[in-house]
């Protein structure tokens, strides 16, 4: 009974927090237009099981700025590259700051995270060893060969699938890869293999995080729920970073043995892990153990799962269209010597297939709403008024299928790419799917080199069969929401040996 009163309790305080914020909006001529809210829920509804597209189609008729009640949540969407300049170049300062999701709040993640911090010194600290010790031309450079070492295993691995015609499915076995090749990179370890149990699990682990955060929670709506939880999305978000937490702290636990003891050439691999114990170690450090574990856990995420599903991605829309793969084996063959390997240094010899992959970024954006913003005070875009504490939106997928920036924008077109200077590091708003601005996503270099090579790697060593039997008009492309974007279907392929 007491349960059931403090239920109603909750609903009749958000009721009436929900109705003055809409009446306080609608009294405003100033906001953003939009659609008109229901009392109570807003316009929470409207977003459905694919938010994107419906925000899309609501641009379509209210306009690339609106206005959306979610809930008690003020939201405004932006929809066009003018106005996305103006939160994310121009007025960057004031839009910095993040709306915090519930799931966000699992083990702390919001507090200890760099995607989640508000940019003040912390978050530059982790910024900066994101910068310097992960992600800079040289650190890249130094670690070059080891990428290549990790491409290399899985031509490997799917040329004994070859030998047997067996399908594989591209998005896991590329997974696995990029596990591996991070995991190196911090760890000088593999976290993976191919076909194991633990890939399966790291796997379940990393989508259901992605999938957790992009989705609509009701407590996001109506934050006075948060203590009921009311979706379980906290729980289960809390069981995933528990697993992750709890595996990088008894690799930290592990170097940390090492180091203590007497054997310095063993405690020592010049790796990621050495570079953060070295700052966390250090007097008066702003680096301390959760914000190293919950970095770890940002970079295997983020840079595992957005990397494996743009080459999936990509290779699909190649195999529902020959006639562009048939462009990128030519290339191949123009560029490339017999028996040649793949390496970075070929990357701006293959201008068609960098178009790809851009044409790829548009159409399917790995975060398709970006990590939401919030605005620090009253601000203005696009001569309306935006409310403090408001959520900002980017919608980036409905700026790629816009029809006024881009032509035939459900087609695709990698030959739109090979006449400009478009690309996609932030300069150029209507091609951002790593975001721009100070909290562009750090990743970015890694990325760019990662999602080439891996690419054009499997399409020179290997032909691909489309599995089970199905044509490449059939392919079926629906998409699963979350923070990152799914094929709804995993592409399933088999490989043919050269």
């Amino acid at each position: 009974m007491e349960y059931l009163t403090s239920l109603l309790i909750f609903f009749g305080l958000a009721s009436i927090h929900v109705l003055v914020s809409i009446f306080k909006t609608l009294k405003s001529s100033k906001y953003p237009p939009g659609p008109r809210p229901f009392p109570i829920i807003g316009n929470s509804l409207e977003l459905g099981n694919q938010p994107h597209q419906a925000l899309a189609k609501l641009s379509q008729i209210h306009g690339p700025i609106i206005t959306l009640k979610l809930g008690s949540i003020t939201t405004i969407v932006i929809s066009s590259p003018q106005l996305a300049k103006e939160v994310l170049h121009k007025n960057d300062h004031i839009f910095s700051s993040r709306t915090l999701t519930d799931a966000s709040r699992a083990l702390d993640h919001h507090i200890l995270s760099v995607s989640w911090l508000p940019p003040l010194a912390q978050w530059r600290t982790l910024r900066r060893i994101c910068a310097t010790e992960v992600f800079s031309s040289q650190k890249l450079d130094s670690t070059r060969a080891l990428r290549q070492r990790k491409v290399q295993e899985l031509l490997d691995y799917i040329k004994e699938r070859s030998k047997k015609c067996e399908a594989l499915d591209i998005g896991e076995v590329v997974l696995v890869t990029l596990l591996n090749s991070i995991s190196n990179t911090l760890f000088s370890m593999d976290l993976a293999h191919y076909s194991s149990d633990k890939s399966h699990e790291f796997k379940g682990i990393i989508w259901g995080i992605m999938e957790e955060s992009g989705r609509p929670n009701v407590v996001d709506f109506f934050p006075i729920l948060r203590l009921l939880d009311p979706q379980g999305a906290r729980r289960r978000m809390n069981g995933y970073f528990e697993k992750l937490i709890s595996f990088f702290d008894g690799l930290v636990e592990e170097r940390l043995r090492l180091r203590a003891s007497k054997n310095e050439s063993m405690a020592c691999n010049n790796d990621v892990l050495d570079s953060v114990l070295e700052l966390m170690l250090e007097d008066n450090s702003q680096v301390t153990r959760p914000h190293a574990l919950h970095l770890f856990a940002d970079l295997f995420v983020a840079g595992a799962d957005t990397t494996s599903s743009t080459v999936e991605w990509a290779m699909t829309e190649l195999l529902r269209n020959p006639e562009k793969l048939e462009k990128v084996k030519q290339e191949f063959e123009h560029i490339l010597t017999n028996g040649e390997h793949i390496e970075e240094s070929h990357i701006s010899k293959l201008p068609y297939l960098q178009a790809v992959v851009k044409e790829t970024f548009r159409m399917h954006p790995p975060a398709p709403l970006l990590l939401p913003r919030k605005s620090d005070i009253d601000a203005e875009i696009g001569g309306f008024m935006v409310p403090k504490s408001a959520q900002i939106m980017v919608n980036v997928w409905a700026m790629g299928r816009d029809s006024s920036i881009w032509t035939n924008p459900n087609q695709f077109l990698p030959e739109r790419f090979l006449d400009t200077d478009t690309n996609f590091k932030g300069q150029h708003l209507e091609l951002i799917p790593f975001g721009a601005g100070r909290r562009i996503c750090p990743g970015l270099p890694f990325a760019f080199r990662t999602v080439h090579v891996t690419l054009a790697s499997l399409l020179y060593n290997y032909d691909w069969k489309l599995a089970d039997g199905i044509k490449p008009q059939d392919i079926d492309m629906s998409e699963i929401f979350g923070l990152t974007l799914h094929k709804a279907q995993p592409l399933r392929v088999v490989p043919i040996l050269k």
